[in-house]
C-alpha cells in the first residue's frame, strides 16, 4: 500500500470545494422551480413529487458508481459533473412535456452521484494528514450551495423568465473547464489491482459501516424533523411567517460553521471524540429548543444546528481512512445508506407528527438522538485497522 502524502494541498482542496458549491447550487434548483413547473404543465402535487423521486432514484446506484470509480481514473467523474448537472437543470424551463422533465431530472440524479461518490476520495487524496479539515472545506461548499441555490434560481427566473433562464448553465460549464485544467494531472489512478465486490467492501468495513449506519439513522430523526418541519413548527408557535423562514436560514448557517469547525477539530482531537461531543449536545439543545420561548429560541437553534449538521465531514473522513487508500466504493455504500435512512425517517417523522403533533415529535426525536451514543462507542479507533481490510482476496469479484 502506498504511503499517503502528508501535505495538505490547499489549492486543490479549495478548488474541489468551490466546484462542490457550484455543482450543488444547480442541484438545489428543483424545489424553488416547482411552482413554475406545476403551473406550466398543470401538474398535480403527486406528479410534482415524482419529479423529486426521479432525481433521487440514481442514489441507489451509488455503490456501483463507487466500484466503477475505484476501477478507473475517477477524476473525470468529478470534472464533468458540474456541466452534466448544470445543463439539464438549466433546461427545465424549455422542456416540452412531463416526460422530458423526468428524463432531465434523472440525468441530473446520475450526475449528482457521479460527483458525490468519488469527490470525498479525491479530497482525501489531497488533504494529506488533515483529512478532517479537507472534508470540512468540501462539505462547507455543499452547505452553502443549499442556501445560495434557491436565491440564485429565483433571481434568474425573475430577471429572465422561467422559459429563458437557461444561460445560467455557463457557470457549470466554466467550472468543469477549470477543473479539467487544474485536476487532469492529479494522481487518482486506481490503487487496487484486482476488483473488489461491493459485498466484499461491506464485509471488510462492517465494523465501521454498521455503527455509522445506526448513527446516520438516529441523527436522521433529529435532522429530518428540523429540515422538513421547522418553519411549520415556528408558524404554529408564533404565527410569524418571517420568523419561520429565518429559522431555517439560521439552522443552515449554523450548520455551515459547524461543518467547517468540527471536521477540522477532529484532526486534532479524534473522530470519535468529536462525533460523541456533537451527538451528545445536539439532542440536549433540541430539547432546550422545544422548551424555549421568544427570541431565546434562536441562540438555542444556532447551537443545535452547529452540532447536528457538523457530523458529516467527520464520518466521511472515517470512511476514507478505514478504506483501501481512500475508497469510492465504501463511500458509495455509505451514501446509499444515508439516502435510504434520510428518505425513510422523514416519512416516519411526518406520520408521527400527524398523530402526536410537532412538539411531542421533537421531544421524541431528541430522545432518539441519545440512542446514537452507544454506537459511537462501538466505532473502531483510528489505530484499530485490521490487515484484512487492506488485503485483496484472489477470488474477489
Amino acid at each position: 500500500m502506498e504511503q499517503k502524502e502528508v501535505t495538505f494541498q490547499t489549492g486543490r482542496v479549495l478548488l474541489i470545494s468551490i466546484c462542490h458549491f457550484i455543482h450543488d447550487v444547480y442541484s438545489s434548483f428543483l424545489a424553488p422551480l416547482l411552482p413554475f413547473i406545476i403551473e406550466k404543465f398543470s401538474l398535480s402535487l403527486t406528479q410534482a413529487g415524482f419529479l423529486t423521486t426521479a432525481m433521487q432514484i440514481p442514489a441507489l446506484l451509488n455503490p456501483m458508481i463507487g466500484k466503477l470509480a475505484d476501477r478507473t481514473s475517477f477524476r473525470y467523474f468529478i470534472i464533468l459533473a458540474p456541466v452534466l448537472t448544470a445543463v439539464p437543470m438549466s433546461l427545465l424551463g424549455l422542456a416540452p412535456n412531463y416526460g422530458v422533465l423526468m428524463i432531465l431530472l434523472f440525468v441530473t440524479g446520475i450526475s449528482v452521484s457521479l460527483f458525490h461518490v468519488p469527490a470525498p476520495t479525491m479530497v482525501y487524496r489531497v488533504s494529506g494528514a488533515k483529512t478532517g479539515r479537507g472534508m470540512s472545506f468540501y462539505m462547507t461548499g455543499g452547505e452553502l450551495a443549499r442556501t445560495v441555490g434557491p436565491l440564485a434560481i429565483t433571481a434568474a427566473v425573475a430577471l429572465l423568465g422561467f422559459d429563458n433562464y437557461y444561460p445560467i448553465m455557463v457557470a457549470g460549464i466554466f467550472a468543469s473547464t477549470i477543473m479539467y485544467f487544474k485536476l487532469k494531472d492529479i494522481p487518482v489512478a486506481p490503487k487496487q489491482k484486482k476488483s473488489v465486490s461491493i459485498r466484499e467492501t461491506c464485509r471488510r468495513m462492517q465494523s465501521l459501516l454498521l455503527p455509522l449506519s445506526a448513527i446516520v439513522v438516529v441523527r436522521g430523526f433529529m435532522h429530518g424533523s428540523l429540515a422538513a418541519f421547522l418553519p411549520l413548527y415556528i408558524i404554529q408557535k408564533t404565527n410569524d411567517v418571517w420568523l419561520a423562514g429565518l429559522s431555517l436560514s439560521v439552522l443552515e448557517a449554523a450548520g455551515v460553521v459547524g461543518v467547517l469547525t468540527i471536521g477540522t477539530l477532529s484532526d486534532r482531537f479524534g473522530r470519535k471524540r468529536m462525533l460523541l461531543l456533537s451527538l451528545v449536545l445536539a439532542p440536549i439543545f433540541l430539547l432546550l429548543f422545544v422548551y424555549s420561548n421568544g427570541w431565546f429560541r434562536f441562540p438555542v437553534l444556532i447551537v443545535t444546528g452547529f452540532f447536528l449538521l457538523s457530523t458529516t465531514p467527520v464520518m466521511l473522513a472515517m470512511i476514507q481512512e478505514y478504506s483501501v487508500d481512500g475508497s469510492s466504493s465504501a463511500n458509495g455504500v455509505f451514501m446509499m445508506i444515508s439516502f435510504l435512512a434520510r428518505s425513510a425517517t422523514v416519512v416516519l417523522i411526518g406520520f408521527i407528527a400527524d398523530h402526536l403533533g410537532l412538539e411531542k415529535t421533537y421531544l421524541l426525536c431528541s430522545g432518539i438522538g441519545f440512542l446514537g451514543i452507544p454506537f459511537i462507542l462501538k466505532l473502531p479507533g483510528k489505530g484499530e485497522k485490521s490487515e484484512e481490510l487492506f488485503e485483496v482476496p484472489t477470488n474477489a469479484g
